[in-house]
């Protein structure tokens, strides 16, 4: 592991399907505008949501505590400012060397969520924000967070769920056509964001993952809705 993103990690080609490929290389090549779009397309509302996360998690001072998709450390910086030790897994390689966290004690390693690189029983707290709908396998993905997770860890997801009916067709409406448009302007990359809302839309609502989690062996699952249901926080113990 490593404290700094631009030293960057290489993930062996073989062990990657064809999904996964295709999701990092998109990802790769928003990277640089890819923060920046999350304020813009969530008028900064993500920053409150993930604040949230932070809250409920409740890292301690010690504690081993994974940021899966982590993206560009945000959630692990607060996690590192709690006095864990924070690692953010994710396979894009670009984006975490577009951190502005480098200074910070937390340390990145190169990974898909379907095979995580960390040892059986061996972290206290996973985070995954916005990065669940992107695995090629979720279930599998939730399977391997179990495996690592030491017993009674924590587990915690942040994700994109089924917004309350009387705001799904304004929500839609926006996603469909504001988001893409957003992309195209200020990351120049329309169809990737395309995607992102396409993704959104196919992924479980809130009691269809927390059934997933259950089916996968989670305990106490719990969810709560965020901004009507547009996001969704799912929580469980391994």
């Amino acid at each position: 592991m490593s404290n700094s993103p631009a030293t960057s990690f290489e993930i062996e080609k073989s062990s990657q399907d064809k999904h996964q490929r295709e999701v990092r290389d998109m990802f790769d090549v928003v990277a640089p505008r890819y923060d920046l779009m999350n304020d813009i397309m969530s008028m900064g509302i993500h920053r409150l949501w993930k604040h949230k996360c932070v809250s409920l998690l409740a890292p301690q001072h010690g504690e081993t505590v994974v940021d899966l998709a982590g993206g560009t450390g945000d959630l692990a910086q607060a996690f590192s400012k709690r006095g864990a030790k924070a690692i953010v897994c994710d396979p894009c390689v670009p984006m975490m060397a577009c951190s502005k966290h480098t200074k910070s004690p937390i340390n990145w390693v190169a990974g898909y969520g379907e095979t995580l690189p960390f040892k059986d029983q061996s972290i206290d707290v996973l985070s995954i924000a916005f990065g669940l709908r992107n695995t090629s396998n979720p279930k599998e993905t939730l399977k391997e967070i179990q495996r690592v997770l030491k017993p009674g860890g924590r587990f915690l997801c942040l994700e994109f769920s089924t917004a309350a009916f009387w705001l799904k067709p304004m929500y839609d409406a926006y996603s469909k056509h504001v988001i893409p448009q957003l992309g195209s302007m200020i990351a120049g990359e329309k169809e990737a964001y395309r995607y992102l809302v396409q993704s959104i839309r196919e992924f479980p609502n809130q009691e269809s993952l927390a059934s997933m989690m259950v089916d996968v062996g989670f305990k106490n699952v719990r969810y709560q809705n965020l901004s009507f249901g547009i996001a969704a926080i799912h929580t469980g113990n391994a």
